[in-house]
């Protein structure tokens, strides 16, 4: 399997509000840079959509070392919430329905694809990939 790194983030004006997305692949010598958004959404629909639109891309099963900002997509693998919430009916552990069900599915079946490690990164801190993807994110809501 080839070796791909992805950095993604996701940001929303008001939330819900206008909201963007941003994600950069990189794979041997090349680095693709892919954005969009969203009129009316959340800050975590972003989030998700980022790290989902971003696995798409890829060709073939890939070993993903995958940074995220988001402690909501990366704990939800690290810390097996999708996993429970699968076992529990896509119950969370207060019996509530999971949010963003359709998109977690989604994600899920792009993990059974790919061999992904999710790493959590300090956000608006030095890292350039993950200060790049906000602004991209950023950008995407200013063009709704």
């Amino acid at each position: 399997m080839e070796d791909v790194t992805i950095y993604t983030d996701g940001a929303c004006s008001g939330n819900p509000g206008p909201g963007g997305w941003g994600a950069i692949l990189m794979y041997k010598d090349y680095k693709k840079e892919i954005s969009g958004g969203k009129k009316d959404t959340t800050n975590n629909v972003m989030e998700l959509t980022a790290v989902i639109e971003a696995l798409k891309l890829l060709k073939f099963p890939c070993n993903v070392k995958l940074y995220s900002d988001s402690a909501y997509v990366v704990n939800a693998f690290l810390q097996n919430w999708v996993t429970n919430w699968q076992k529990n009916n896509w119950k969370t552990a207060d019996k509530k329905d999971v949010k963003n069900k359709e998109l977690w599915q989604e994600l899920i079946e792009l993990t059974n694809i790919h061999h992904i490690e999710f790493i959590k990164v300090k956000g608006h801190s030095d890292n350039e990939y993950n200060n790049r993807c906000d602004e991209m994110a950023r950008n995407a809501i200013d063009t709704l």
